[in-house]
């Protein structure tokens, strides 16, 4: 995949199939260590041991409609590729967890790419879920909380066409101002 943003988008997907209602994304960004570290939390299903185990391997899916699973195998080999790795940690009923890490200067890293569009495809699907998302670049930090956002808006819905429009301009706006000196 040629952005980061999409093996995310894959993972939020997973877990809002897993039966997640909250799901907490975590980036954090240290130029000075050259590093990057993806975290995503989910309070889905979660998942058996010996299950856990077969999440890298491409030709393992548990999902009815394709009989591979190559999300999670594609962001592994991704890490892998920048000098990181990836590790899954799930527990029935408590969730998973997917942690990637990447040399963050490596000329194989792929961008971040549009995070605020994979969030808003899992936000605006008929799953509801909410996000907690936060992004950290050394001391600055931008974050985003939908389950705050649901309260603020009562009765409104989040697929509301100004509220989406609102969204979106937020987190592009967010994820810009980590960026600019």
């Amino acid at each position: 995949m040629k952005e980061l943003s999409l093996h995310i988008l894959d993972i939020l997907e997973n877990a809002v199939e897993a039966g997640a209602s909250r799901i907490e994304i975590r980036i954090e960004e240290s130029p000075r260590e050259d590093d990057m570290v993806i975290v995503i939390r989910d309070n889905g299903r979660g998942m058996e041991p010996e299950r856990v185990g077969r999440t890298l391997d491409p030709f393992y899916s548990t999902r009815k409609t394709r009989h591979i699973g190559l999300g999670l195998p594609l962001f592994s080999e991704a890490a892998r590729r920048c000098e990181g790795a990836l590790w899954v940690d799930s527990e029935p009923g408590k969730g998973t967890t997917v942690k990637a890490t990447f040399r963050r200067s490596h000329i194989d890293r792929a961008p971040l790419g549009d995070i605020a569009t994979a969030m808003l495809a899992v936000l605006l699907s008929e799953h509801p879920v909410d996000l907690d998302y936060v992004h950290r670049i050394e001391r600055k930090e931008f974050r985003f909380d939908t389950s705050e956002i649901r309260k603020e808006l009562g009765e409104i819905p989040l697929t509301h066409p100004k509220v989406r429009e609102w969204f979106h301009r937020f987190l592009r706006e967010g994820e810009k101002g980590l960026t600019q000196e």
